[in-house]
């Protein structure tokens, strides 16, 4: 069984190209034209362990916010794809991840319910070339798309890269854990209600 996913989507803001394997070794290929996205989500690949190959281009010249936004889209689209009917998957995932004095905690639930709880403060406005308010609207985009519920919360942490860091790699790590198999599930979807 693969679980993997090609998406395209183009709109007059944006043109993006994803392909993305749940059950890879972490590898990424990615160019979005905005940089300190693309090392966000290379960060993302490796803790996942999800392969994932990108390519966005986009109204850059205005502003990274429709590109931003449109990557989580599809990104949460090709994780929906992939994922199937969810047989035999954990459903659920936690990680708790520090960056140096950072510390963000990740929680989600594969449920099916699109829902993003965001408790993120940044210290600074921007970071590389990205305004930090478009991390939360990445991982809404991503949990609205992937019909997930994801919760993203800040414990601790004043350094806006190391800070954002943290928020990739503990929904990384959250998504990992939620999406792999477990062997006492079977071939069983895990909710009672016989589908999510």
């Amino acid at each position: 069984m693969t679980r993997t996913a090609t998406i395209a989507r183009a709109t007059a803001e944006t043109e993006i190209r994803l392909s993305l394997d749940l059950d890879g070794s972490g590898q990424a290929d990615i160019a979005t034209g905005i940089g300190f996205l693309d090392h966000m989500l290379s960060a993302f690949a490796r803790h996942s362990l999800f392969d994932l190959e990108l390519r966005a281009s986009g109204d850059l010249h205005i502003d990274a916010h429709h590109t931003t936004e449109d990557t989580g889209i599809v990104l949460g689209q090709a994780l929906a794809q992939a994922l199937g009917q969810k047989r035999g998957i954990r459903r659920f995932g936690h990680a708790l991840v520090p960056m140096d004095e950072a510390l963000v905690e990740a929680a989600v639930d594969l449920s099916g319910r699109a829902l993003l709880a965001w408790s993120v403060e940044f210290e600074r406005p921007t970071v590389g070339d990205m305004d930090t308010e478009l991390f939360e609207e990445f991982f809404r985009a991503l949990a609205g798309n992937a019909l997930i519920t994801l919760h993203v919360a800040k414990r601790a942490g004043r350094n806006t890269h190391h800070v954002a860091e943290a928020c990739f790699k503990a929904a990384a790590r959250a998504l990992r854990m939620a999406a792999e198999f477990d062997a006492r599930m079977g071939d069983a979807v895990p909710s009672t209600k016989g589908r999510l």
